[in-house]
């Protein structure tokens, strides 16, 4: 399975054009990330991608913005790990809830919380960490070992490497530069599913 994490930045044609070609190829689901948006931008493309999202019928996380899910009416929100902590009582309202994680403890800690999936990374060295050491698909091993939640491995995933998260135990991966740069959408998940 495959979790879509948006940069529209890194994107060559309209991000939403991108969003509708990624979203008709159904993943388990599509975090939009866009960091670095205003709040009322971010809210307004939530708007648009959630729209999209309906029509294929794939679930759209909101990340980080709780409040602003609520108000959308989207159903599916991201979290890092301390702000999932801090909110786990006042979730409920939320069928979908992704949670990032860096260390096998705090997966360990998820049980009785409401997260429904982690993305454990990263993985792989990536230029969206640049210069910081990969975990390793042992540490993905870890993190698997430590939940019964479905764990998706991020951080430089490419179909060649999909083979050794599956083996450390993980449901899926999530892709961001690979869905936003690639030339064919459809090829490149694809090539995920053949191995």
């Amino acid at each position: 399975m495959l979790i879509c994490v948006t940069h529209r930045k890194l994107c060559r044609e309209p991000f939403l054009t991108r969003l509708e070609r990624i979203a008709s190829q159904h993943p388990y689901c599509i975090v939009l990330r866009e960091k670095d948006l205003s709040e009322t931008e971010y809210e307004a493309l939530a708007r648009d991608c959630l729209a999209i999202c309906r029509r294929y019928d794939v679930p759209l996380h909101v990340n980080t913005h709780i409040h602003i899910a609520r108000r959308i009416g989207c159903g599916g929100i991201h979290l890092p790990f301390q702000l999932l902590m801090q909110h786990k009582e006042e979730l409920a309202d939320f069928p979908r809830i992704g949670v990032s994680l860096h260390a096998p403890e705090e997966a360990a800690q998820l049980a009785g919380t409401p997260a429904t999936y982690v993305q454990a990374g990263h993985i792989f060295p990536t230029d969206c960490k640049a210069g910081v050491p990969p975990r390793g698909v042992s540490f993905l091993r870890q993190v698997c070992e430590a939940t019964s939640l479905p764990v998706f491995g991020i951080g430089g995933i490419t179909a060649e490497r999909y083979p050794s998260v599956l083996q450390a135990g993980a449901a899926g991966a999530c892709i961001m530069s690979g869905l936003m740069t690639c030339e064919n959408v459809e090829e490149t998940v694809s090539t995920f599913y053949k191995h």
